[in-house]
């Protein structure tokens, strides 16, 4: 089992930035992907990005391309949302999640959430 906690959600201003991070602790960290997804309020919880255990694959949401980049650091157990050029529509609960790809995952974090206003 995997635990994950995040950290770096708030409140920022169209066009801004924002960095989210996520612990994991549980297992041998390398050795599985990691990724992110978003609830807004109403609607389904969507992946935004994934990364796969090398860091050497990932995956982006259509919305997301170009404005988010995910990463990891093995050595410090942790994975990384850089988020540029952020929109209203961003506004959610950021979840990390571990051991899975595409739209199924066994481990997930609390959540963090991410408001930006226009």
């Amino acid at each position: 089992q995997v635990q994950l906690v995040e950290s770096g959600g708030g409140l920022v201003q169209a066009g801004g930035s924002l960095r989210l991070s996520c612990a994991a602790s549980g297992r041998a960290f390398s050795t599985y992907s990691m990724g992110w997804f978003r609830q807004a309020p109403g609607k389904e919880r969507e992946i935004v990005a994934a990364i796969n255990w090398s860091g050497g694959m990932t995956h982006y949401a259509d919305s997301v391309k170009g404005r988010f980049t995910i990463s990891r650091e093995n050595i410090k157990n942790t994975i990384y949302l850089q988020m540029h050029s952020l929109k209203p529509e961003d506004t959610a609960v950021y979840y990390c999640v571990g051991e899975g790809w595409g739209d199924t995952w066994s481990s997930w974090g609390q959540g963090t959430q991410v408001t930006v206003s226009s």
